[in-house]
């Protein structure tokens, strides 16, 4: 059976820089993201807040949506996040623990 995916939203702050993402373990991708343990984007950025994510009954469903949504324009994501969180709020309290 295939991993479950995750496609991912962090910010730096609301309508801040904004980084989008793919991951079968959504809560262990955003810890590190938080806590700076990989180098990168996000990192430099300070993009540590989770502001938006959807799950796919698979990896490879996630990756094609990621991939999609790095092609729309920055208004579109915006607007995907203010769908799901309009307070811009981070959400990786609410994840469950994995």
């Amino acid at each position: 059976m295939e991993k479950q995916g995750f496609v991912y939203i962090m910010a730096s702050r609301r309508n801040g820089t904004i980084y989008i993402g793919v991951t079968s373990d959504l809560p262990k991708r955003v810890w590190e993201h938080r806590n700076g343990v990989v180098e990168g984007f996000t990192k430099r950025y300070g993009c540590k807040l989770l502001v938006w994510y959807q799950a796919f009954d698979s990896l490879d469903a996630a990756r094609h949506r990621e991939l999609q949504m790095k092609e729309w324009k920055r208004a579109w994501k915006l607007r995907e996040i203010e769908g799901l969180n309009p307070e811009w709020n981070d959400l990786f309290d609410s994840l469950a623990p994995s």
